[in-house]
């Protein structure tokens, strides 16, 4: 394919990803109450940009269907997002086309679609990592929670009303997941479910033996604040251990980001300093085959890389 059929391609390509995103991407957020209630004479009528984003949306919802594809509900929900699997599918669709494009006009057509077929699993990988966060922060706000909780039961709230008081105290997401645990039990859920669930969605051990003494306390009696006192004092002293390890692991990570980034750089400075140099590895079949193995060894490498520096106890 010649330079101008991929120039053109590239032309195509770009104004398509315009379009999406000037029909869907900056879209007016529609409010789940409708206009006549919210503003008393308003116009129900929606523009011509509203109407053709919501359709396209409403498109991309009736492909996924319920399950809500690889970007479903549950997901976004843990990493933090508060879109829905439609909305960032097609967020997802137009990085990918914009990116490819870009791709596709400044190296080739094959690194083009590359970089587009490889969009998805980076906003994967991006979920993945808010996921982490997400739930690393759980875990260095539950020894506060934990004395919320006992701050409620020895003034004599229940447990619930004290896990309440705590949804309102604490901070993201802490209070986003207590928040929850309570809306769950209110309609009829289980609380020991409800707790099981939550500490299944932040992969928090802790916050698991925080449900467990709670579901003992149900069943045989006694002072559950006494109980949680000690929880609190175990997970405490867990999280000085792991604290520890952290520090003592510090060198390796620091170690692992310096060789995952190292050839990165090297690669955009050569690319600055000798263009011609760099194109052979996106140009030529055997320079594009060199690439590919490349990026697989450099995929294999960072996650053994942080298997080595990740201690779990």
């Amino acid at each position: 394919m010649d330079s101008t059929a991929i120039f053109m391609i590239a032309i195509a390509s770009c104004v398509g990803a315009l379009v999406i995103f000037i029909f869907v991407v900056l879209k007016p957020r529609q409010s789940m109450i409708p206009l006549e209630r919210r503003r008393m004479g308003a116009s129900t009528e929606a523009s011509a940009v509203g109407r053709v984003s919501q359709t396209a949306v409403q498109i991309v919802d009736s492909a996924i269907g319920r399950s809500g594809g690889p970007f479903n509900r549950e997901v976004l929900y843990r990493a933090g997002v508060r879109q829905s699997p439609a909305d960032f599918t097609v967020l997802v669709v137009f990085g990918s086309i914009v990116a490819g494009a870009l791709a596709t006009f400044v190296v080739n057509l094959f690194i083009g679609i590359l970089i587009a077929v490889a969009m998805p699993f980076a906003a994967k990988v991006v979920l993945v990592y808010r996921t982490e966060k997400r739930c690393s922060k759980f875990e260095s706000q539950l020894t506060d929670t934990i004395q919320m909780l006992i701050g409620g039961l020895k003034v004599g709230h229940s447990i619930m009303r004290s896990i309440e008081a705590a949804a309102h105290e604490s901070q993201a997401p802490t209070s986003e997941e207590l928040t929850r645990i309570v809306n769950e039990v209110r309609v009829g859920k289980d609380p020991r479910v409800a707790i099981e669930d939550c500490a299944n969605r932040m992969d928090s051990e802790d916050f698991r033996w925080i449900g467990q003494a709670i579901q003992i306390n149900r069943e045989v009696g006694g002072d559950l604040a006494e109980v949680l006192n000690q929880v609190a004092g175990t997970i405490r002293e867990r999280s000085e251990l792991k604290g520890h390890v952290r520090s003592l692991s510090a060198e390796g990570r620091m170690s692992a980001i310096v060789l995952m980034a190292l050839p990165v750089v090297v690669g955009l400075v050569m690319g600055l300093m000798n263009p011609q140099y760099i194109r052979m590895f996106f140009t030529h079949p055997l320079g594009i085959a060199m690439s590919i193995v490349s990026c697989v060894l450099f995929v294999i490498g960072g996650f053994w890389m942080n298997r080595t520096v990740k201690v779990k106890f």
